[in-house]
């Protein structure tokens, strides 16, 4: 290469990168944006001519332009033709590949895997029912539906909430918010916004104030959705729904009616709602927009779990090398002061708890997302950590004060009936309907989760008591009538500190899996045992309309929940439960009889017992 060539090379280097940096710049937190997209502020671009005066526009959306998100063409200062190619209302999942996801690539590329973008869990378990599959963990894709019996029930009742269902007005979010993409977590609208949305929808020149895009995601982002199906955001504020009128509601301290008028009554809030804590308190990024990995069903994909901020000596502690981009530029956003650069992190994969940290004194604290307010971390009690009595129990199994629980559904497809598809937004003919028996909120049942990781008692709750008819739908070949006994595992979201009494589960017919009723241990006659009388009818299989087995039953059935590694107890574990349950007859929960039983395993604390203690005799 001779001198000339060289000086030549580095003449169109500099050139191409002198173009590069008037093309591209990037802000303080390596978020790429384009100065083709005319600044806001910039005279040259012909979107202030009209709209020069907005204000409310988040610091980090100031910098890119209007055509950055709302495209259009930026070279016409007449309105039609500025107007040609305009998006309305940017960062639906339709429109995100040339909107948000122009400088926020990885997040739309984890948020595209996501649940709450697929719905697998709830399409493969609807499919599973139906007889469309036959296992409840199939992937499965909302984009997928078609219009079988099992997709259009989805279509009917259950495929509203996710995020590629299209926000196509300009509204804040509310209780009846569903979907709309990034715009589902991420736009806040002001009081001056929300003031000008009449004036909007008449005259958009006249608009003064921008909705803002940004981080502050509040639990009302979250209620649209999660106050369906397992009600977790109504759970959270500790309110259960019911099948009254909206017009039967008389006090307003008891009872709550919902925008869409359901009636919801007050039984316990979480203590963590009541502390202040939000959902992306504990929910962070990974749990929300997903990992970019796929998942079957929620629990797979959750990172966080109770030990991770409640740990006696075994926490996950990470610093700032073990952060990637994404998480790097959340703490440059957020901007927690005063904290030193050591977090948390997850059991479960060691990802980061940015809002967390530990002071000079070792301390660990959690920073409330909205307002940065420092909360202590505690550890768990004393009796969280006996050991050999309850080492397979997990916190939501003893620490959920209540559940909501659905009993003797009823759902049947109605050929001639109006019915509406959820997915597409369009009326459609005939439609499935369901008829609920009653809403209950007690202590949840207990079933065991057992795969090759571990082995472990969690809080279940009937997914499934219900009767299926299928037949008036046309061309379906399964079984016409069928009634299915289904339990799902769950995390209710609320927790109580003080947690179950030792006979709220060794004694309780609920908590066994019988349902409710009269549990009783009766020694004075001979042979000592159990006996059960339910408190609901018997339905079609024989059982009580709430329980999940008979009393005393082995399970014995291909499938009894909605998870293929989810179980009730076995005969043998009713046995165990029901020995110690006996023990509570005389005594007390915190002798020291039965503190000291907690220490050792039962069965070497049964040879130490003594020759006066009655254990029941079972068949």
């Amino acid at each position: 290469m001779t001198k000339k060539d060289l000086t030549q090379g580095l003449a169109l280097i500099t050139f191409l990168l002198l173009i590069i940096g008037l093309v591209y710049k990037f802000n303080d937190d390596g978020i790429r944006y384009s100065l083709l997209s005319e600044n806001s502020v910039n005279t040259n671009s012909s979107c202030i001519q009209c709209h020069g005066n907005l204000k409310g526009i988040s610091p980090y959306h100031q910098e890119i332009g209007c055509i950055s998100c709302h495209k259009g063409n930026n070279e016409s200062s007449l309105k039609d033709s500025s107007h040609i190619g305009l998006i309305s209302i940017p960062g639906n999942m339709s429109d995100a590949d040339n909107t948000c996801g122009i400088c926020h690539p990885q997040a739309l590329s984890d948020l595209k895997n996501s649940l709450m973008t697929s719905n697998s869990g709830i399409i493969s378990i609807d499919r599973f029912i139906f007889g469309d599959t036959h296992s409840p963990n199939m992937l499965a894709h909302i984009d997928s539906l078609g219009y079988g019996p099992a997709d259009t029930h989805l279509r009917n009742l259950c495929s509203h909430c996710h995020i590629g269902n299209e926000k196509t007005a300009f509204a804040p979010t509310s209780q009846l918010s569903r979907g709309g993409g990034c715009n589902a977590c991420h736009l806040n609208y002001s009081a001056d916004a929300r003031s000008e949305l009449t004036l909007i929808l008449n005259d958009s020149n006249s608009r003064s104030f921008h909705p803002s895009l940004d981080l502050n995601i509040t639990n009302d982002h979250c209620f649209g959705c999660h106050s369906r199906s397992g009600r977790i955001s109504t759970n959270y504020e500790g309110w259960h729904e019911t099948l009254l009128s909206k017009d039967s509601v008389q006090d307003p301290k008891k009872y709550k009616v919902l925008e869409d008028d359901r009636v919801f009554r007050y039984v316990q809030e979480d203590i963590h709602n009541s502390k202040g804590i939000e959902c992306i308190d504990c929910h962070n990024y990974e749990d929300i927009m997903g990992d970019g990995q796929l998942y079957a069903h929620e629990e797979e994909a959750v990172k966080i779990s109770c030990e991770d901020c409640h740990f006696e000596n075994n926490a996950t502690i990470l610093d700032s090398n073990d952060l990637n981009f994404t998480h790097k530029r959340i703490l440059s956003i957020r901007k927690y002061e005063n904290v030193k650069q050591t977090f948390l992190g997850t059991k479960k994969d060691s990802t980061p708890l940015l809002n967390t940290y530990f002071d000079d004194n070792n301390l660990a604290y959690l920073i409330r997302k909205s307002d940065r307010k420092k909360m202590p971390l505690k550890s768990p009690g004393e009796s969280c950590n006996r050991e050999a009595g309850h080492k397979d129990i997990s916190c939501s199994a003893c620490h959920s004060s209540w559940a909501p629980q659905c009993i003797g559904c009823h759902t049947d497809y109605d050929p001639v009936a109006q019915g509406y598809d959820l997915f597409k937004g369009e009326y459609m003919k005939g439609s499935w309907v369901e008829y609920a028996a009653e809403f209950l909120a007690d202590a949840p049942t207990l079933g065991v989760r057992k795969n090759k990781e571990k082995r472990e008692i969690q809080a279940a709750i009937p997914g499934m008591i219900m009767t299926l008819d299928q037949s008036q739908f046309k061309g379906s070949e399964r079984e016409k009538i069928a009634f299915h006994r289904l339990f799902a595992p769950a995390s209710p979201h609320t927790t109580d500190t003080k947690g179950r009494s030792c006979t709220s589960c060794h004694s309780n017919p609920l908590a066994l899996g019988y349902g409710r009723g009269n549990l009783e241990f009766s020694y004075k006659n001979k042979p000592p045992k159990w006996t059960f009388e339910a408190e609901y009818e018997n339905l079609k299989d024989g059982l009580p309309a709430d329980a999940w087995i008979g009393f005393l039953e082995d399970p014995t059935r291909k499938q009894y929940s909605t998870r293929i590694d989810f179980f009730p107890f076995s005969l043998e574990q009713q046995k165990r439960v029901l020995i110690v349950g006996a023990c509570f007859s005389c005594h007390k929960e915190d002798s020291e009889t039965m503190k000291e039983s907690l220490k050792i395993p039962f069965e070497d604390y049964k040879k130490k017992m003594s020759v006066k203690c009655i254990l029941p005799v079972f068949n």
